[in-house]
């Protein structure tokens, strides 16, 4: 089961990201109505299940996205004010040329590579911490969604669950999602966590809190 709820579990977040950007720009061209599809009878004790639609769906997985989208715009504006430093300070150091020594200028200059270097390396740790985070942060989804799929299983009659994400059509009666995220939203609301520090983990680190209110 875990190895099943763990399926594409990175595109998650990213998935209901990029659909809220979408939502906020202009309409696009409205594209052709698919045809319509005729399902046979749905199969007794097969049911289907889709993960990516119901941590997307589901109160805790919007939490999460909203969170991680707020931690990455922290990021974006904490490298972006040291990027325009490092601008500012080339853009000064270039002013100089005229009136400053030519050894004075390339120490200068030397020292601001070291900077734009440390700059770079920090974009580089903090882009692996916003990975971490989502990864951690989706990890307890998915152990918290455990509990549902099994007990919706059950309720259902199931004797064969399929991930919907393997399967190109089904007949919509047999998908199991919708109740799954009705027993998550019973369960848990959101998740309270922060940015993950690789460049100081601290043992014993408090882990993420699921917050029912």
């Amino acid at each position: 089961m875990s190895k099943f709820l763990s399926a594409a579990a990175s595109s998650v977040v990213a998935l209901a990201l990029a659909t809220s950007a979408s939502a906020q720009t202009a309409p696009a061209a409205a594209a052709p109505a698919a045809p319509a599809i005729t399902h046979g009878p749905a199969l007794p004790g097969v049911c289907i299940f889709s993960s990516q639609r119901a941590v997307a769906q589901s109160q805790v997985g919007k939490a999460v996205a909203a969170r991680l989208n707020t931690i990455s715009q922290q990021v974006t504006a904490e490298l972006g004010a040291e990027r325009t430093a490092l601008e500012n300070e080339g853009k000064a150091l270039d002013a100089k040329k005229a009136s400053t020594a030519q050894d004075a200028l390339e120490q200068q200059a030397a020292a601001l590579q070291v900077k734009a270097n440390a700059w770079q390396r920090k974009g580089q740790l903090r882009q692996r911490e916003l990975e971490a985070t989502e990864q951690k942060a989706l990890s307890r989804v998915y152990q918290e969604m455990d509990t549902p799929i099994k007990q919706v299983y059950q309720a259902q009659k199931c004797s064969l669950l399929l991930d919907r994400e393997s399967v190109m059509l089904a007949n919509p009666a047999m998908d199991i999602t919708d109740g799954v995220v009705a027993a998550l939203d019973g369960r848990i609301k959101t998740l309270t966590f922060d940015r993950e520090r690789l460049d100081q983990a601290v043992p014993g680190a408090a882990p993420l809190q699921p917050t029912n209110k």
